[in-house]
């Protein structure tokens, strides 16, 4: 039987992110929170062989990805981002029914945490109510430095309405000096596989001193603690932050690719 493009049920989702905890996990994350619409691509045993997160950001994952190009086009996202592979087959497939891309940033490293590095003896903490007003404009930076994209201009009351409900699912993590924020970062997704964090940051005058890893080391610490694998991924033309990641012993194990409308 030739596989059919199906909506997805959460156990086939499931299923499906289990081959693969760290690259999937932002789709295992959607699926388990009930928050976002999917495609996939069904073997005729009832298995999926492929699966697409359909939203803002549309995410395809396994092979055969350019089936979800008619409903890709269809929602006017404003990034594809996934696996290189995926995304490739999807946007070679897709790109007459989407806009002209501003930016295409291919092999995106992917990296990965799985044992204990030494401690940082830094002051991270778990972000409160009272961190708001100071990580809303660091979070806000910290978005335009990625993705070119003020979200303090698009939309500041949804941001900050996003920043404070990563505070308080516990999503959100500080290291806070004399004002200065040395070390900040976020889960953009976990699951029971991995944790995805995204948004590392580090206030520009205390840049440089050391901070940084210190406090993804005790962040990955604090994490491992939780779930097997910590990852995240970066620009591949970032060569700070890959030396930061490469310092505190993560390792590159995959690549994505994010096309930017």
């Amino acid at each position: 039987m030739r596989p059919r493009l199906v909506e997805p049920s959460t156990e086939q989702i499931l299923s499906f992110c289990a081959g693969d905890p760290v690259e999937r996990v932002f789709l295992e994350d959607v699926a388990r929170r009930e928050s976002g619409r999917f495609a996939g691509l069904e073997n005729g045993d009832g298995g999926l062989r492929a699966l697409c997160h359909l939203g803002t950001n549309v995410v395809p994952s396994g092979a055969g990805c350019s089936a979800f190009a008619e409903v890709a086009g269809r929602v006017s996202p404003r990034m594809l981002i996934g696996e290189e592979g995926a995304v490739t087959e999807l946007w070679e497939a897709a790109r007459r029914k989407l806009p002209r891309a501003r930016e295409d940033r291919l092999a995106q490293p992917v990296y990965v945490s799985t044992t204990l590095p030494e401690p940082g003896d830094t002051g991270l903490r778990a972000a409160t109510r009272a961190d708001l007003d100071l990580l809303v404009p660091a979070c806000a930076r910290a978005h335009f430095e990625e993705l070119g994209v003020d979200p303090l201009r698009r939309d500041p009351n949804g941001f900050r309405w996003r920043t404070r409900a990563q505070i308080e699912e516990g999503r959100s993590w500080i290291w806070l000096e004399e004002g200065a924020i040395r070390f900040k970062a976020e889960a953009s997704a976990w699951t029971p596989g991995a944790v995805q964090l995204q948004q590392v940051w580090v206030d520009p005058p205390v840049r440089r001193q050391g901070y940084a890893a210190r406090a993804l080391r005790d962040l990955i610490r604090l994490l491992l603690a939780q779930a097997p694998a910590v990852c995240l991924f970066v620009r591949a033309e970032n060569t700070p932050a890959i030396a930061l990641y490469d310092a505190v012993g993560m390792v590159h194990v995959l690549d994505y690719r994010s096309v930017l409308f």
